[in-house]
């Protein structure tokens, strides 16, 4: 194994232990489907990297920030639901992605797939985990009073549009992270799917903060060795062994 696909492993199981923490936030707002559709708002990003010979990595990120914005925006400016805003910039995303992605180039941009990073891709693939736990975990307490309480949140000086706003962004940092191996259609399944084991083992937040984190890697890590000597397709099977720990998730609640 090179050195290149060595800060590849690593930085996709870093991007698997981001996706555990961040999806048990999302199971506590209801909002574990966003992250399949906001995953989505990449695609037209990844079209016009395709088109002009750019790393595609960088044209989903910059739709991905760009289309995060654009939601909170909506959200605190029209009074509408995060889920429906998500909706409209999930629709109008999919529909321009699929018409401006060159056909040989569709499949890469909705399942990803294994690719050697860079030593500067691993550096800013470092520093985008590094701002994503240290604003989780300065930002825990904030979080949680605003999740079941905003009148108690904005009595204690909370800014809650502020706090929503640096969880929408981390959010999506985290998927960027995700694209390169699991392309935009899978990517919001490593949110959505452990956190979900999580909430079936854990016994407190904490726990459950581990426990989706765990999941998360152990699903990448098994995901990695699996498509490498069965020679499957990395994305579909980390997914796989996701949805299996899921389901023994369930065995062990029982």
């Amino acid at each position: 194994m090179t050195t290149n696909e060595i800060y590849a492993v690593i930085l996709s199981l870093l991007a698997a232990a981001s996706a555990g923490i961040v999806g048990s936030f999302a199971l506590m707002k209801k909002m574990t489907l966003a992250g399949d559709v906001i995953s989505h708002i990449a695609l037209p990003g990844l079209g016009l990297a395709f088109l002009f010979k750019i790393n595609p990595i960088i044209g989903g990120a910059v739709t991905l920030i760009l289309g995060t914005i654009l939601i909170w925006n909506l959200e605190k400016e029209t009074g509408l639901a995060t889920e429906t805003t998500i909706g409209v910039i999930f629709a109008a995303s999919v529909a321009l992605g699929a018409l401006i992605t060159p056909r040989e180039d569709l499949i890469d941009a909705l399942f990803g797939g294994f690719a050697p990073t860079s030593f500067l891709g691993f550096i800013m693939g470092l520093g985008i985990v590094a701002l994503i736990i240290i604003f989780l975990f300065k930002f825990k307490n904030k979080l949680m009073i605003s999740l079941f309480s905003p009148e108690l949140a904005a009595a204690t000086d909370i800014n809650v549009d502020r706090v929503n706003l640096y969880y929408l962004l981390s959010f999506s940092l985290t998927i960027i992270l995700g694209l390169q191996f699991l392309g935009a259609l899978l990517v919001g399944a490593l949110i959505i799917v452990p956190a979900a084991i999580g909430r079936q083992l854990a016994r407190n937040f904490d726990m459950f903060l581990i426990v989706s984190s765990t999941a998360s890697v152990l699903s990448v890590t098994l995901g990695i060795l699996v498509s490498f000597y069965l020679s499957l397709s990395l994305g579909p099977t980390i997914i796989s062994i996701a949805a299996i720990l899921f389901a023994l998730s369930l065995i062990r609640r029982r």
